[in-house]
């Protein structure tokens, strides 16, 4: 009987004792061991590591030898430094890997985009159709659609500025009827 009253003493110590030290050291080392591992939740374990081992090794924290948070804080990057090396040593883990390739991006958006598009050219006119199907689908610089078209190069710079302009309206008017029908 006397064997259990000393080990619930030790143990209700040993709890106070590792309660204390979290209490005063544990933000210090947890913020030591986030720097270390870039990982809170690695940096928890460690912590939680090196408050075992001061609970099974009491005698170091009061041996006189240095400071109980220098002792902690070494404890603490020796548990950072094995975690790494045992890493390191073992094969990668799947949780580990690289995250995979994304999907083949779904092609819904574009293709209601390019319906939104080919409705809008519709309804442009056949001129502003015209000089954008010369400088955009056939390349051609400003001059060379003016040439092809028989109209002077003003013309087609105007003409091509109102017809991305009515194309641009008439895109995000429908994209805007869009997002309010799908909501």
């Amino acid at each position: 009987m006397a064997v259990l009253r000393s080990r619930n003493r030790r143990r209700t110590g040993d709890e106070a004792l590792i309660r204390s030290l979290y209490e005063e050291h544990g933000r210090a080392l947890l913020a030591y061991a986030t720097r270390l591992t870039g990982d809170r939740g690695a940096a928890e374990d460690a912590v939680q590591e090196t408050l075992v081992r001061a609970w099974r090794n009491p005698d170091a924290l009061v041996n006189g030898k240095g400071s109980v948070r220098g002792w902690l804080l070494t404890v603490t990057r020796n548990i950072v430094t094995d975690q790494y090396r045992a890493k390191a040593a073992r094969p990668t883990e799947v949780g580990e890997t690289a995250a995979p390739p994304p999907l083949q991006p779904d092609h819904a958006d574009s293709v209601a985009d390019s319906l939104l598009v080919v409705e809008a050219l519709d309804r442009l006119s056949a001129e502003h159709r015209e000089v954008l199907q010369e400088v955009y689908l056939r390349d051609r610089s400003v001059a060379e659609a003016a040439a092809a078209l028989g109209i002077p190069p003003g013309t087609v710079k105007s003409r091509s500025h109102y017809a991305l302009k009515a194309l641009r309206d008439a895109y995000a008017s429908k994209r805007t009827a869009g997002k309010e029908f799908a909501a």
